[in-house]
């Protein structure tokens, strides 16, 4: 069961960095940050063995450095 919920959490997570993708409207920091954040998730989720807490910290982490990776060179 545990592992039928890992690999439904990674095509969830492949599905939304598609969506993500498709978000014309947004900078590149703004799709940098989301797509940081989705990745961050679904790693915090594998690696935390699926608690809440760590999902949302990997998402925050992941948001943070996709936000960062992005920042336009000024």
């Amino acid at each position: 069961m545990k592992t039928m919920l890992r690999y439904s959490f990674g095509a969830v997570a492949a599905a939304l960095l598609l969506m993500v993708d498709g978000c014309s409207g947004m900078t590149e920091q703004e799709r940098g940050t989301t797509t940081g954040a989705v990745i961050g998730g679904g790693a915090g989720y594998i690696l935390g063995g699926g608690g809440g807490l760590e999902t949302a910290a990997g998402a925050v982490a992941g948001g943070v450095v996709g936000h960062e990776v992005t920042k336009p060179k000024n």
